[in-house]
């Protein structure tokens, strides 16, 4: 028997709308995000965490980042495919952004300047495993415009855990906690008896824990987050599984 999820219903409903949709909409139909603060014109200056980049027309690039107030935001970037400009863009790197747009109903335009770069990290298999994964999930799974503070901060503490200790054993548990916390926030939370006591308590891991946690997250983030989208977040995630495993081997 799988774990037992608590729903709610209206958070079910409109994940379940979200899905249908590409990680990427088109750039024709983006709305800017109607959180309060927003007035139109779009305008919006914050420090961002770079979820994912999708190259558009000849040099431009349409990304998504997330920022702790605003959520997840889209923009577009010219010049982003530029030797200068593309390195700021890799996934996991804190900016600070800016977002113009004329109308509400148009995709913005983004500006940014590197605040810390994870360039180093992408270097190493497990480490640029662990946040391929981690912000092709978070920017799969959130809706646009809506924020969450709390995963944010998460996401964040995570990416810190593997830059400060690029062994696994530093940012495993934390990863797993993210997922969990992920799957709450979207209304999908596992009931807590049916994790072990790690990934509640704040407590240590033990390995074979952490490679459990993983498991029953993964299957609720399968059936409730990614149902429609079987492509590159499930490749993402097994490819980290895989060499999670490898390297406590």
């Amino acid at each position: 028997m799988g774990p037992c999820v608590r729903r709610s219903t209206a958070q079910k409903e409109a994940n379940r709308n979200h899905r249908h949709h590409s990680p990427f909409p088109d750039i024709t139909t983006i709305a800017a995000p109607t959180a309060s603060g927003y007035t139109a014109p779009m305008q919006l200056r914050a420090e961002a965490l770079i979820l994912a980049v999708r190259t558009h027309g000849e040099h431009g690039a349409v990304v998504r980042a997330m920022t702790a107030e605003s959520g997840m935001i889209a923009g577009y970037v010219r010049g982003g495919r530029s030797r200068r400009v593309r390195p700021i863009l890799q996934p996991a790197n804190l900016v600070l952004g800016e977002w113009r747009a004329r109308t509400d109903d148009q995709l913005a335009q983004l500006s940014v300047e590197l605040i810390r770069s994870r360039a180093l990290l992408h270097a190493e298999p497990l480490p640029a495993a662990a946040l391929e994964w981690i912000t092709v999930l978070t920017a799969v799974a959130l809706p646009e415009g809506q924020p969450y503070p709390r995963l944010y901060e998460a996401l964040g503490g995570v990416i810190g855990a593997i830059e400060a200790a690029p062994a696994a054993r530093g940012w495993a548990a934390a990863l797993a906690r993210y997922e969990l916390l992920l799957l709450a926030q979207l209304g999908y939370g596992l009931e807590p008896d049916a994790l072990p006591p790690f990934q509640t308590s704040g407590a240590p891991g033990e390995w074979a824990d952490i490679l459990a946690a993983l498991r029953i997250t993964g299957a609720a983030l399968e059936a409730d987050i990614l149902a429609d989208r079987r492509g590159d977040p499930l490749m993402a995630r097994s490819l980290l599984i895989d060499r999670l495993k490898r390297a406590v081997a």
